[in-house]
């Protein structure tokens, strides 16, 4: 298949939309199903420094940052966010585990953080309220318009 920016555009959708509908759940099941003062206290008891306010602050952030993602909105903040997310449970949390997820490993923690980091560099592409608001505020004509203006 060719790439061309129609199909790097349905690409970065694809990896949005599938992060962020992840990261969501995660951030879900740890605000709705754990609470944030459950999460908290997991996250200090796993020896995360500032656990009962980092665990919260983390569930709010890949609940809210989910949906900004699946909507393609602030997609290089909410995707640097992440990453910071993804190598604090990478160093932590996971990484002593091993590879496998099963075992408690870093295989999700690190390709989440590098799907994250991709968005970080690339946008969110042309399919994202990013390029709209891009759009409708006027952005350079022959730039991408998840891009920052040439100074």
């Amino acid at each position: 298949m060719k790439r061309t920016p129609f199909t790097t555009d349905v690409a970065l959708l694809i990896l949005r939309v599938v992060t962020g509908a992840l990261m969501l759940a995660h951030g879900a099941q740890k605000v709705f199903e754990f609470t944030p003062a459950g999460t908290g206290a997991s996250f200090a008891q796993m020896g995360v420094p500032l656990g009962e306010t980092v665990g919260p602050f983390i569930a709010f952030a890949e609940l809210i940052g989910g949906a900004l993602l699946l909507l393609g909105l602030g997609t290089r903040v909410v995707g640097a966010v992440f990453v910071a997310d993804m190598l604090g449970a990478l160093f932590i949390v996971h990484l002593p585990a091993g590879v496998f997820a099963a075992d408690g490993g870093y295989e999700l923690v690190a390709l989440l953080g590098a799907v994250s980091l991709a968005l970080v560099i690339a946008g969110a592409g042309r399919f994202s309220l990013d390029a709209l608001a891009s759009r409708a505020f006027g952005a350079r004509r022959g730039t991408r318009v998840d891009a920052p203006a040439a100074a």
